[in-house]
C-alpha cells in the first residue's frame, strides 16, 4: 500500500498557507479579541440568549467571502457548484492540516467554519433535492443568502431517531407539523430547520420519517430558548413546532425516507470531523513536546523526565494511527456508497474525538497552571471537542455500528 499524499496536496496545502498569511491572518489581528483570553467573552452575546454576537459572526463572513474569492471554500465540492471537486481524502488532509495550525479564523472548529468549507447540507441537497430545490438552494447557502439548521434530536430521544415523536400529518397539497426540537445548531440565523417528522409507521422503525424543509419564520415556528453549553457561545436553539404548515415541495427526499438524508448529513461530516479533531490533537500534542523542552524545572528541561516523556509517546503513536485510519476511511468513502463503510468512519470519528480530549488535558497538564488558563487555548480546545463525543452520534452509537459490522448484525459481516 502506498502512504504517501496524492501528488497534488503538498503544493495545494503550500498555497493554502500563503493565502491564509496574505489574506487571513492580518483581519485577524485586527480583531484579536476574539482570539485570545477574551474570546468567549467576546464571541457572546450573554444578554440575548448567549448567541453569537453578529461582529463575531459577520468576521466569520469575511473570512469566507475572502475564501471564496480566492478559490478554496468551495474546494470540496462539484464543480458545477464552483467547486474543485476535491476528494474526502482531500478534505481529511486539509481539515487535519488547517486545524494543525492552532486557534485562528482560517479554522475556528467551534463555528464549523474554515476557509475551506464543510457544506453537509449542500451535498444532502445535491443528492436528494429536486432540481428546484437546488436551483433554489445551492448558490443561495454557499453565498449565505439561505441557511439550514437541522432538527433531528428531540428532548425525549436522541441517538433514538427512529423513536421521535415530532409528527406530520398530510393537509390538502401540504403537511401539517407538530413536535419539539432540541440541539438546532444555528437557528437563531438559519431561513429554514430540516425537520425530521413520522409521517407513517410505528415508533422505532426507520421507514416512516420524512425530512422537511420548514422556514423559521412560519406561524407556529418558535424558538423559546438557547441550552448554554460547556463552550460558549450558543447556537443550540430548543425549537416548538406548532401546527406548523409547510407546502409539498418542503419535502426534502422521498416522502418516508428521511433518515437516508439524516445518514448523509451524519457520514459527510463524521470524517471531516475525525481530521479536524486529530489536526486539533497533534496541535496540543506538539506544543506540549516543545514547552517540555524549554520549561527547566529543580535545573533541568521538564522533557528528561519519563513521567513526562511516556503520556506524549503514547498521544503522538495514537495519533499516528488514527491519522492511517481516518486516510484510510477517506478513500473508502471516496470509493464506496457511504453506508458500506459507516463503520469504518464511525472507527475514524470516535477514536479521533477521544484522542484530541485526551491531548488537550495532556498539553495543560504539562503547562501546569498556565496550560489551565484562558492564555493558552488548550481549555478552548478541550471544551470545544468534548462535544463531538456526543454530537454526530455518540461514540456508544458510533461504536454499536462497528459491532453491526462486526458481529453481522442485521447484515453480513464486512
Amino acid at each position: 500500500m502506498d502512504f504517501a499524499l496524492p501528488e497534488h496536496l503538498p503544493g495545494l496545502l503550500a498555497e493554502m498557507d500563503a493565502f491564509i498569511e496574505a489574506e487571513i491572518k492580518p483581519l485577524e489581528r485586527e480583531h484579536i479579541q476574539y482570539f485570545d483570553q477574551r474570546r468567549e467573552y467576546a464571541r457572546t452575546d450573554w444578554e440575548n440568549g448567549g448567541i453569537p454576537r453578529r461582529e463575531w459572526e459577520d468576521l466569520l463572513d469575511e473570512m469566507r467571502r475572502r475564501a471564496d474569492a480566492a478559490g478554496w471554500l468551495r474546494y470540496g465540492l462539484p464543480a458545477r457548484f464552483g467547486g474543485r471537486d476535491g476528494s474526502n481524502l482531500d478534505m481529511a488532509v486539509i481539515r487535519e492540516h488547517l486545524a494543525h495550525k492552532g486557534l485562528g479564523l482560517h479554522n475556528d472548529l467551534q463555528d464549523e467554519s474554515s476557509i475551506v468549507g464543510n457544506f453537509p447540507q449542500v451535498i444532502m441537497m445535491d443528492r436528494f433535492g429536486t432540481e428546484a430545490q437546488k436551483s433554489e438552494w445551492v448558490e443561495a447557502m454557499l453565498t449565505g443568502k439561505r441557511s439550514m439548521a437541522f432538527g433531528l434530536t428531540e428532548p425525549g430521544h436522541g441517538s433514538d431517531a427512529t423513536w421521535l415523536e415530532t409528527t406530520a400529518v398530510a393537509d390538502g397539497d401540504g403537511w401539517i407539523i407538530n413536535g419539539t426540537k432540541r440541539w438546532n445548531t444555528g437557528v437563531h440565523r438559519a431561513t429554514h430547520d430540516l425537520i425530521f417528522a413520522r409521517t407513517s409507521g410505528e415508533p422505532g422503525q426507520a421507514r416512516g420519517i420524512t425530512a422537511f424543509l420548514v422556514p423559521t419564520d412560519a406561524p407556529g415556528f418558535h424558538v423559546p430558548f438557547y441550552w448554554w453549553t460547556f463552550n460558549m457561545p450558543t447556537d443550540h436553539g430548543e425549537v416548538e413546532l406548532k401546527d406548523v404548515r409547510v407546502p409539498g415541495d418542503a419535502v426534502l427526499g422521498e416522502v418516508d425516507r428521511g433518515l437516508e438524508v439524516g445518514q448523509t448529513f451524519l457520514h459527510e461530516n463524521r470524517i471531516r470531523q475525525a481530521a479536524s479533531s486529530l489536526g486539533a490533537a497533534q496541535y496540543c500534542i506538539d506544543r506540549a513536546v516543545a514547552y517540555a523542552g524549554d520549561r527547566v524545572v529543580f535545573g533541568k528541561p521538564l522533557a528528561v523526565n519519563q513521567a513526562v516523556q511516556w503520556p506524549l509517546v503514547e498521544l503522538q503513536t495514537e495519533a499516528q494511527m488514527v491519522r492511517l485510519l481516518v486516510r484510510y476511511a477517506a478513500t473508502q468513502l471516496d470509493a464506496n456508497h457511504h453506508m458500506e463503510v459507516s463503520d469504518k468512519v464511525s472507527m475514524a470519528n470516535y477514536r479521533a474525538n477521544r484522542l484530541v480530549c485526551e491531548a488537550a488535558d495532556r498539553a495543560m497538564q504539562v503547562h501546569g497552571g498556565i496550560g489551565y488558563s484562558r492564555h493558552e487555548p488548550f481549555e478552548h480546545i478541550y471544551r470545544h471537542h468534548r462535544r463531538y463525543r456526543i454530537t454526530e452520534g455518540a461514540e456508544e452509537i458510533q461504536m454499536r455500528r462497528v459491532a453491526q459490522r462486526l458481529f453481522g448484525f442485521g447484515k453480513a459481516a464486512k
